[in-house]
């Protein structure tokens, strides 16, 4: 039976907002409708990092699940887009820890997805299966967190 691990909390907002320009529970605003499910219908609330970013930092902590006792079917899934056409090229790192609590306390990176460079301004899936090693490597299914940093290049 399919598990789907969703954000459950804020971790750190740095200086991201969501799609009401507030810092509180931006989390909400990425949590799918159906977990597991991604697409156009989930783009009218999200995440934002600020206009210039350098190392801006999200992070979210994610729900529960069962340990599937598996090394295989474990997929890392998001969405992004920059948001004004011919602005100035957008990186955008995300990766899957465990124990992560802070910036200072970042646990252990369990994978880090490949680096969506110059995000473009039409939404886009990003989908990214861990390898066998990579999943093993999660000890606890109760403590995964997602990481997301944005950066501009000039």
């Amino acid at each position: 039976m399919a598990q789907y691990s969703v954000p459950s909390g804020d971790l750190v907002d740095g200086n991201w907002l969501n799609q009401a320009a507030s810092a509180t529970d931006i989390y909400l605003s990425i949590v799918p409708g159906t977990p597991g499910t991604i697409g156009a219908g989930d783009d009218a609330t999200y995440a934002e990092s600020d206009a210039n970013p350098t190392a801006s930092e999200f992070a979210v902590d994610m729900s529960t699940i069962e340990d599937p006792v598996s090394s295989s079917g474990h997929v890392l899934r998001w969405r992004r887009q920059k948001d004004a056409a011919g602005g100035g090229q957008i990186d955008l790192e995300v990766a899957l820890h465990q124990g992560y609590v802070n910036e200072g306390t970042p646990g252990t990176v369990i994978v880090t997805a490949p680096l969506d460079t110059d995000l473009s301004e039409t939404p886009a899936t990003t989908t990214d299966t861990l390898t066998g090693g990579e999943a093993d490597a999660i000890t606890d299914y109760a403590d995964l967190q997602i990481r997301f940093e944005a950066d501009q290049s000039t």
